[in-house]
């Protein structure tokens, strides 16, 4: 996965939010109805999270194909749907499901927590690219993640085993990404601080 290609941007960002946005709609549609399907009764939520899985894998897939290249959140992020929305179908059970962003935001968490304890920032060999940043403000970064990782996981919890399933739906498809957004954006002045002069080597 090494030969990565660039697409055009919006493409690349239909593909990765588009099956979020389809989960979304469909669930709208379908949240009120129940299906009888070989005897059993299946609420709307369960075949939204059928659906799902082969829509989130298919878009993994034309990604790969399309950039050579895929991340390792959204390689993990297609695992989890596939056994969790597996297991959520399977069982009729719709928590399995719910607890899959717990656990995306747990392993993240805990692989930059790893790093962090070797003196290492593991985050800026994914994201170095995108944000050239000295060893401090890569370190910096780093802890602040790890813990909005954890934070985020805490939230997801509570809110899916006190909430209804349509306030989680809503959580999952516009407060998580906000969440997202907003932390990035706090990070200006660490953006501003530690970037990283490319006309010297780093130390």
């Amino acid at each position: 996965m090494t030969d990565t290609r660039k697409i055009n941007p919006l493409l690349k960002s239909g593909l990765e939010l588009g099956p979020i946005v389809l989960f979304f709609v469909a669930y709208l549609w379908l949240k009120d109805r129940v299906f009888t399907i070989g005897g059993s009764e299946y609420e709307g939520f369960i075949l939204v999270t059928a659906g799902f899985i082969p829509v989130i894998l298919l878009s993994t897939l034309l990604l790969w194909r399309l950039t050579g290249h895929l991340s390792k959140m959204q390689i993990v992020t297609a695992v989890l749907v596939t056994v969790f929305g597996g297991l959520s179908v399977w069982l009729n059970d719709d928590r399995f499901f719910k607890m899959k962003p717990t656990l995306i935001y747990l392993i993240f968490g805990g692989l930059l927590g790893i790093g962090l304890l070797r003196g290492q920032s593991w985050l800026k060999h994914v994201m170095e690219g995108m944000m050239p940043l000295d060893h401090e403000g890569w370190m910096k970064l780093t802890r602040r993640l790890c813990a909005f990782f954890f934070a985020l996981a805490l939230a997801n919890e509570v809110i899916w085993r006190t909430q209804s399933t349509e306030i989680w739906v809503y959580f999952k498809t516009f407060g998580l990404t906000a969440a997202l957004f907003i932390f990035f954006m706090a990070q200006s002045r660490l953006f501003r601080d530690h970037a990283l002069d490319t006309s010297k080597p780093e130390t």
